[in-house]
C-alpha cells in the first residue's frame, strides 16, 4: 500500500477554513487550481486531504474499485477519466469509500445518484452528472503521478475542494502555503475591519491613485 504523507488535524481544518480562494492567491504556484468546470455536486462540500490519484478508461470504472482496495485511509480520491462525462460513481460507491476512510472525490468525468451523495454529505466534486453507467474493464493507473485536467496530482499533495473549486498543493509546498494562507487571511481580516469602520478599500489597497482619473 502507497503511504501518503500524514498531515496534521490541525492543518487539515486550517486548509478548509482558509479556503481554496485564499490559499490558491498565497500558493504563488500557477498549476495549482483546478479547472473551474469541476463543481460541488452540493453545495457547502469543503475536504482537505492528501491526494491519491488514478485514471478510469472513458466509461469504465474499474479502477476505481480496485483503488478501494488500496487506498490510504484519509485520503482524497482525484479520478482523471479524460473529462468523459458517464456515472463513474454512485452511492454504492459512496458507502464502499466511506467504509475504506476515503473523504472526498474529485473527479473530472460524471457521477450519479445525487440524492443519495448528498444524503450521506460526502463531498464530491465533479465535471457532471450522468446515469449512464459504466463497464469494468481496464484500469490504466491506481496510485502513480497523474495529469488532472491538466494540473500535475502525486500521492500525497494537498488537495483543497469547496464551493469555490478544487486546488491540489504540492507536497513540498504544503507548509509554506498554509504560512502565507493564514498571513493573507489575517491581512483581510483587518482589512474588512477598517471597511466596516469607514475607510475605502481604494485607501487600503493603495489605489487612491484612480480617484485622479475619474
Amino acid at each position: 500500500m502507497t503511504i501518503a504523507p500524514a498531515y496534521s488535524n490541525a492543518q487539515l481544518a486550517q486548509a478548509c477554513k482558509l479556503g481554496t480562494s485564499t490559499l490558491y492567491e498565497a500558493s504563488g504556484l500557477s498549476t495549482t487550481s483546478i479547472d473551474p468546470a469541476i463543481r460541488t455536486v452540493w453545495l457547502g462540500a469543503s475536504v482537505a486531504g492528501p491526494a491519491y490519484p488514478l485514471e478510469c478508461s472513458p466509461g469504465d470504472n474499474l479502477a476505481i474499485h480496485i483503488a478501494m482496495e488500496n487506498v490510504p485511509r484519509g485520503s482524497v480520491l482525484v479520478v482523471s477519466t479524460g473529462s468523459y462525462v458517464s456515472g463513474y460513481w454512485g452511492e454504492v460507491l459512496t458507502v464502499a469509500a466511506e467504509a475504506a476512510g476515503v473523504i472526498g472525490l474529485v473527479m473530472d468525468g460524471g457521477v450519479r445518484d445525487i440524492a443519495a451523495l448528498v444524503a450521506h454529505r460526502f463531498p464530491v466534486f465533479t465535471r457532471g452528472i450522468s446515469m449512464r453507467g459504466t463497464i469494468k474493464a481496464s484500469a490504466p493507473s491506481i496510485g502513480k503521478p497523474i495529469s488532472f485536467a491538466g494540473t500535475p496530482v502525486a500521492v500525497g499533495d494537498l488537495v483543497v475542494a469547496d464551493d469555490d473549486g478544487v486546488l491540489v498543493i504540492p507536497a513540498a509546498h504544503v507548509e509554506n502555503v498554509l504560512e502565507q494562507g493564514q498571513a493573507r487571511h489575517d491581512k483581510e481580516a483587518k482589512m474588512m475591519d477598517a471597511v466596516r469602520q469607514g475607510r475605502s478599500t481604494l485607501e487600503l489597497m493603495g489605489l487612491t491613485n484612480w480617484r485622479d482619473q475619474s
